[in-house]
């Protein structure tokens, strides 16, 4: 299915949410793509684990967003029962959902500043082993950086273990 480009939310938009949030994390843009996780570790030369990839899904319907390490998978089944739903009821969005319902293109999922309001953020706690982590920011070449914490702050998520063993 097609999209309108025109109504993907970019890198301003994650700058001005980031000010608003935490006025000490900043948007850097690489020139190599940050796509996939091992793009994104590539660029920036970091660990693939430093990498707190943004999975859109919906659990029966519902949108939610997973900040998943890039060095890990994560579990339908974990997240259907966290959800208290079958696991076919968990859904990765497709490319045309991930811009209307959470405003991004895959590949630039930020982890805040999310088109419809209140979409429940669950964090996999593997992110924790990490002193600095890198978050997309709007595109596959922007991006920022900052601690567990601050990325528990910012996006009010939920930390639980959600990847597959």
């Amino acid at each position: 299915m097609a999209y309108d480009t025109s109504a993907v939310l970019g890198p301003a938009h994650v700058t001005s949410v980031l000010a608003e949030l935490d006025p000490t994390i900043e948007v850097r843009h690489f020139d190599a793509t940050t796509f996939t996780s091992q793009d994104a570790a590539d660029a920036i030369g970091c660990a693939l684990g430093q990498i707190a990839k943004s999975l859109c899904l919906f659990a029966d319907g519902s949108p939610f967003v997973v900040v998943m390490s890039g060095d890990r998978r994560v579990s339908d089944a974990k997240l259907a029962r966290h959800f208290e739903v079958g696991r076919k009821k968990v859904k990765i969005a497709a490319p045309d959902q991930c811009v209307a319902v959470f405003g991004y293109e895959p590949g630039g999922v930020a982890p805040v500043g999310h088109r419809t309001p209140g979409i429940p953020v669950l964090i996999d706690e593997s992110l924790r082993r990490w002193d600095e982590i890198w978050a997309a920011a709007g595109s596959s070449n922007d991006n920022f950086a900052l601690t567990f914490a601050q990325l528990q702050r910012i996006t009010g998520g939920t930390v639980l273990d959600c990847a597959k063993e």
